[in-house]
């Protein structure tokens, strides 16, 4: 037993995660019934890591700001520059594409329960109620973007309090991260519960008839992680972009696809910034925002979702209109994480802007859940492993402009 452990520590997490995906396939497709209890450790882990992340975002964020020494540069600017920038350029990469290989759709019913923001002035307010949400119900219903605003408020609180003060808050802010180091050697197990859950529950058989539309928006968001990212990449650090674009994809979008949460990927990937060697002052607030607003994928699945129907009731489309789709499926995707329902739910939005009624648009958010299984898997795995992305690219920058030579670290 101890030789099997000690065989199983010398694996790298990915490769865990990989044996762990593995066994969960085949006792889905072998003994479903009977292994039903597996789902319970999927269900914790992804319950862990949203409880946890909450109080890491709150602690890192306050303890980076109360600490940070005037006259210390920071990437902030950059890197909420790129999330725009990446966000809009996703956009316009599914519109070029849906035109391309234009899909019609055969509509569902509506589905039932689901309510739609009214415009995206309704969208913009939410957000910014969310922001003086008040702090403890913000951490209890995992508000990133008002955890986000009062640990901001509380580091420049902070930051004339005493050293002892300081010291304090930077050492609960050690004591989460550690938590979160325990919860994340847990991924295995984790994602074996969750692939056997999706597989058991799913299958694969609800998906085949939206096959073309799931092609369509699969390649755009790997056009997106494999193209547009590393061409990004490559612009701010004139370095070869894959080692880093590919090591994101790996630590950070496996575990991002199966537990299909942003926020709860948000501990992976401050671990994941952590082995890259980044400044912490940076990606302990970049990573929670890119969380919020970094929404590449979410842009793909509005614009894409879009124009599905708009070709599914032969409306045309000029460059001008196409433009502006572009813009407002970024604008909405950035405020995905403000709607219940995220990026499916913004989908009314869009389909307005070609006349499109809503309950149409709404049979179009019921495609949207039947292949949400895969979409939104990728959908999260495209949009957190960019956080980190952009923020080494921006520090990559950084490097470049102070003539410092640039190395981009992988990790193990």
């Amino acid at each position: 037993m101890r030789n099997a452990l000690k065989m199983w520590n010398r694996l790298s997490l990915v490769q865990q995660i990989i044996i762990g995906l593995i066994i969960g396939i085949i006792l889905a497709l072998t003994i479903p019934d009977a292994a039903q209890p597996v789902t319970i450790l999927g269900t914790l882990f992804v319950g862990a890591l949203k409880a946890i992340a909450p109080v890491l975002v709150l602690f890192l964020v306050t303890a980076a700001i109360a600490q940070h020494k005037k006259g210390k540069q920071t990437n902030m600017k950059s890197i909420i520059v790129l999330y725009l920038v990446g966000t809009f350029a996703a956009a316009v990469v599914a519109v070029v594409a849906s035109f391309m290989f234009p899909v019609s759709l055969s509509l569902a019913d509506s589905p039932e329960d689901v309510a739609a923001p009214g415009g995206i002035a309704e969208v913009l307010q939410t957000l910014l109620l969310n922001i003086v949400d008040n702090p403890v119900n913000a951490i209890v219903n995992a508000n990133y973007i008002g955890i986000l605003a009062w640990a901001i408020l509380f580091g420049l609180a902070l930051r004339n309090a005493s050293d002892a003060t300081k010291s304090v808050i930077s050492n609960l802010s050690d004591a989460v991260s550690k938590v979160v180091t325990w919860v994340i050697k847990l991924a295995p197990l984790g994602i074996m519960g969750l692939i056997f859950q999706s597989i058991s529950e799913n299958g694969l058989g609800s998906l085949l008839s939206y096959g073309k539309l799931l092609a369509i928006l699969l390649g755009c968001m790997f056009f997106v992680a494999l193209v547009v990212n590393p061409l990004i990449v490559y612009l701010l650090s004139r370095q070869n972009p894959y080692p880093l674009v590919l090591t994101c994809l790996k630590e950070s979008g496996i575990t991002a696809f199966f537990t299909r949460s942003s926020a709860a990927n948000i501990p992976v990937n401050m671990k994941l910034s952590e082995k890259l060697g980044l400044d912490k002052d940076t990606y302990s607030v970049s990573i929670p925002l890119g969380a919020t607003i970094n929404m590449a994928g979410a842009a793909v699945t509005i614009s894409v979702l879009t124009l599905a129907a708009v070709h599914t009731l032969n409306i045309q489309v000029d460059i001008l209109t196409a433009i502006i789709l572009s813009v407002l499926a970024a604008i909405s995707a950035c405020g995905a994480s403000g709607v219940a329902g995220g990026s499916l739910l913004l989908l009314p939005l869009t389909c307005s802007l070609f006349g499109i009624p809503a309950d149409v648009a709404m049979q179009v958010v019921g495609v949207g859940f039947i292949i949400g299984v895969v979409q939104d898997s990728a959908e999260t795995a495209l949009n957190s492993s960019t956080d980190v992305v952009f923020t080494a690219a921006a520090e990559y920058r950084k490097e470049r402009k102070e003539k410092k030579k640039i190395k981009i670290n992988q990790t193990a």
